[in-house]
């Protein structure tokens, strides 16, 4: 059941489906119950791929792990999903006025300040997404567009089947650089956050 406000009677009203022709902000995100999740972007509702399979949940959780070892006792943490990261545009952060926001399957916040009770509230410093059999690649091109614009200093892309992460990084044109893939044996040193080392091997190993 999705909950929509009504602009011409300015009342909430409960209907089966949104409305395509209808932008929606995160004020109708929050009163939303659905069984699966969504994600809202620039006012577009977008359902979110199955239940991630057992290979996903591996990596999610050995990735996790490791960032979380890392970041114990530091400025800077790490979230999983389900965590809403809104991305507000031109500093229009009431619920109301946003109309993006996300679950990335992990992301990194070194600002305490954009954690709110809902999750947070402008751009992480280090995104990761990890793929499964139900992305499209125009899901991951609407992202990767997305987490450019938004000002992302750090996108990691990682691709269970084939085992290898690909990470692109923020230049001074606010334009993410080509991809660079890391794979068995590799080591990947975040530019992003000072002194994390991930082993390419200990994501990947059962």
């Amino acid at each position: 059941m999705f909950a929509i406000y009504n602009d011409e009677e300015n009342r909430l009203r409960l209907v089966e489906e949104p409305d395509p022709s209808l932008s929606y902000t995160y004020a109708d995100y929050l009163e939303w119950k659905f069984k699966e999740r969504v994600e809202l972007i620039k006012g577009r509702i977008f359902k979110m791929s199955p239940a991630p399979n057992p290979k996903h949940q591996q990596v999610s959780i050995s990735l996790s792990a490791e960032l979380y070892n890392f970041l114990k006792g530091k400025d800077c943490q790490v979230y999983a999903a389900p965590f809403d990261v809104k991305l507000p545009v031109k500093n229009k952060k009431r619920d109301n006025e946003i109309t993006t926001v996300v679950q990335p399957d992990i992301c990194i916040v070194c600002d305490e300040s954009k954690i709110d009770k809902h999750g947070c509230i402008g751009a992480p410093d280090l995104v990761i997404e990890i793929l499964s059999p139900g992305n499209t690649k125009k899901e991951l091109k609407i992202k990767f567009e997305l987490y450019e614009e938004a000002g992302i200093k750090e996108y990691w892309i990682v691709y269970p089947v084939e085992e290898s992460i690909a990470v692109f990084l923020l230049n001074e044109n606010e334009k993410f650089n080509g991809a660079k893939i890391y794979a068995a044996e590799d080591h990947i040193e975040s530019s992003t956050v000072k002194g994390l080392t991930i082993d390419v091997n200990d994501i990947f190993t059962k």
